[in-house]
């Protein structure tokens, strides 16, 4: 590897501020906790009908441009080929995009709506309950895919059909100009998606041991503490850093497959075992108030109303959501290659979309059942809600083989964080690295380390979740970004005809990509 490699600027500056966030977090916790506790208020506040607005119109554009004359224009070359099968290219986004997230919240988010629904909602009542569902099919639906679809898309087109290199300042060329691309406003973007990238995959590290420590307390006895949640960072992070200096084909898409059979096989089971009725009755009737209240939903912000709830769950979702865009976007992009626009969009949009419908389906109405029928009492409900890391297995143990479910669930929880971090990791390489799409190893290493430094400094402290709320704050930038890459879109695919694509005889990269694309091929040799 090339020493220059570790005087990248976007690198350095990455490097900087993710040492001056983990002092401040570690040594000043509450100044740091207040300062983003404050910043993130007044976004929400001020900000929040712009979050729902932007979200919204991610959905359309995605939509519209699927179904568009550009459908069918290719993500490279007319002639290309995926280089992923469908099944592991879904595996890998869809593990890479919710990781342990709908793990963690997949029982525990439907009861928290249930005993504290927005405002005008009964709690604990009926109608608690079916909103609480149709909640969290909006949480976790077509809103947050079509988010990342919007890097996704801008970042593959470019980077495969017209030749760029794989950073998300080349997508906005046609918004930002050559010379901006690649000058200070161009670096801004890149060190901003470095640092929001390393943001979520710290704090989903720290979210993720807390319930494998929570699941391993539960099944086995073993002391929750900061000395087991060490060495559980320490083992995973072995493993995440290998599968990422391993690769995409011989490290992450290995994981990502795995951990999709063992999804599917767990959502059957506790299809199976759990309240077949009442999951199918909340698919239904949630799907219906979902699509049925679609646009209501999605900007239901009120001018002189109560809007704890709507703060408190969709605009921080929404938030965190775009703060995870750069990552997510960039690595379903790498991962893209050869699909066609119409193809990405709706593999992207509305597949995972409907996976993770139905995995709310099916545990939302695990945990529903309970508090509904009084087979879990208000208190053991409450803390369901409480600490969601301890009510997913709390929740699974009142089921038939409840504790072997719990034992796979473990599993699956080490499976999907390990996908988030080295998906994360790999992308940290490549937005370090000018772009590389197969950084170094050496990159990877050093980003798995500091990753893994950053979780434990941060859980010792007591800060991930300030760290999670200031990435939020840091992220709101790519609200604009994101805006810039859909007009890039556009732009690009309005002119494909008429400009030279990759593959065409007359088709020149410049420089930089033509440098990228031999690194890339001598890495691949």
């Amino acid at each position: 590897m090339n020493k220059n490699e570790f005087k990248n600027p976007a690198f350095l500056i990455a490097l900087i501020l993710c040492a001056v966030m983990a002092v401040w977090a570690i040594v000043l916790k509450d100044n740091f906790t207040d300062v983003s506790n404050a910043v993130f208020n007044f976004l929400t506040v001020d900000f929040g009908w712009l979050y729902l607005l932007v979200m919204l119109a991610f959905v359309i554009f995605a939509l519209a441009i699927a179904f568009s004359r550009w459908g069918n224009i290719k993500l490279g070359p007319d002639d290309s080929k995926p280089e992923y099968s469908t099944v592991s290219w879904f595996a890998m986004l869809f593990g890479c995009g919710m990781g342990v997230g709908l793990v963690f919240w997949g029982i525990a988010e439907p009861i928290s709506h249930y005993v504290g629904p927005m405002a005008g909602i009964e709690a604990s009542s009926p109608e608690a309950a079916r909103f609480a569902m149709s909640a969290s099919f909006m949480h976790w639906g077509i809103h947050p895919w079509a988010n990342y679809a919007i890097i996704g898309l801008a970042l593959g087109y470019f980077m495969y059909r017209k030749g760029k290199m794989a950073l998300i300042s080349s997508a906005l060329s046609p918004v930002l100009g050559e010379k901006h691309t690649k000058g200070a406003l161009g670096k801004l973007v890149d060190i901003l998606a470095l640092f929001a990238t390393m943001a979520g995959v710290v704090t989903s590290l720290g979210l993720g041991v807390l319930q494998i420590n929570a699941g391993l307390n539960y099944l086995f006895g073993i002391p929750t503490n900061l000395t087991v949640q060490i060495a559980i960072i320490l083992i995973i992070s072995v493993i995440f850093i290998g599968s990422a200096v391993l690769g995409i084909e011989k490290g992450i898409k290995i994981i990502s497959d795995a951990n999709l059979y063992i999804a599917i096989a767990v959502l059957i089971v506790c299809f199976i075992v759990g309240p077949k009725t009442d999951v199918l009755n909340n698919l239904v009737c949630g799907l219906g108030d979902y699509i049925g209240d679609f646009f209501p939903a999605s900007l239901g912000m009120s001018a002189y109303g109560d809007n704890s709830w709507m703060l408190g769950w969709r605009i921080f979702y929404w938030a965190w959501w775009i703060a995870w865009a750069p990552f997510v976007g960039v690595f379903i992009a790498r991962i893209s290659k050869g699909r066609t626009v119409r193809e990405f969009v709706l593999g992207v949009v509305l597949v995972p979309a409907v996976a993770s419908i139905l995995w709310f389906a099916v545990f939302g109405s695990m945990g529903l059942s309970l508090a509904t029928s009084g087979a879990l009492d208000p208190e053991a409900v409450a803390s369901v809600a409480a600490s969601p890391e301890t009510g997913l297995f709390l929740v699974l143990g009142q089921y038939p083989i409840g504790i072997v479910i719990s034992v796979v669930m473990l599993v699956l929880i080490c499976t999907f964080f390990i996908t988030s971090a080295n998906s994360g990791t790999f992308v940290l390489g490549m937005l370090s690295s000018d772009g590389n799409m197969n950084p170094p190893n050496a990159k990877k290493i050093l980003w798995g380390i500091v990753l893994t430094a950053m979780a434990i400094g941060l859980l010792i402290a007591g800060g991930l979740k300030p760290l999670q709320t200031i990435s939020i704050a840091a992220a709101f930038p790519f609200v604009f970004i994101m805006i810039a890459a859909m007009v890039s879109v556009v732009k690009g695919l309005a002119h494909d005809k008429d400009t030279p694509n990759v593959g065409d005889p007359d088709f020149v990269p410049d420089d930089d990509s033509a440098r990228l694309l031999d690194e890339t091929s001598a890495s691949e040799g």
